[in-house]
């Protein structure tokens, strides 16, 4: 990140230490964490496809120097700051991995580190899907997408956790919203 100035920048939400194009680092009350300044929030998608797989994708992410297995996700509002996470869910699942979705039920949300950042994911599960094109994301992204047949995820995320992939952990609870909601009982 490059710093806004040589001397920080004092808001209302604290002090300002240094921005970048889409993150932020603040100290407020003696504590420092980071908050993205180019959306509202990011959304997680739970996909499973008419043949009972579900949709994993990977990628190599700068921060870890590593491939990462993940369930399709993105940004909320980075484009168009009024979208809804519903819509947002359904734009990145067919970006990513070429399935697009009839509709999106919003699932649960929460801070993804409460600690370091304000940042808020969403859980969201798609249904009615139709393949639509090969996926893969955006002209700046290379995603290699996944189908694993749901009740071989678990030993397919071990066997690539062995082969040296970094696994997103937020994935198990995606696995769980596949067949139950956040109350625990059974997704209908």
């Amino acid at each position: 990140m490059n710093p806004t100035s040589n001397a920080a920048t004092i808001t209302s939400a604290g002090e300002i230490m240094a921005e970048g194009d889409y993150l932020r680092l603040i100290r407020r009350d003696g504590w420092e964490y980071a908050e993205r300044s180019n959306a509202r929030c990011a959304v997680i998608i739970v996909a499973l496809t008419p043949e009972d797989r579900i949709l994993l994708v990977e990628q190599f992410r700068v921060p870890l120097n590593a491939s990462a297995i993940e369930m399709p996700a993105g940004l909320v509002g980075d484009i168009d700051s009024s979208e809804s996470v519903e819509d947002a869910a359904i734009r990145e699942l067919e970006e990513e991995t070429g399935w697009r979705a009839e509709r999106v039920e919003m699932l649960m949300q929460g801070p993804t580190s409460a600690g370091m950042s304000n940042e808020i994911i969403a859980f969201a599960r798609a249904r009615g899907l139709r393949r639509m094109g090969p996926g893969g994301g955006d002209d700046n992204e290379d995603i290699v997408v996944h189908e694993v047949p749901r009740s071989e995820a678990a030993a397919w995320l071990c066997r690539k956790a062995a082969e040296g992939y970094a696994i997103d952990p937020k994935l198990y609870a995606g696995l769980y919203f596949v067949d139950r909601n956040p109350d625990g009982c059974a997704a209908a």
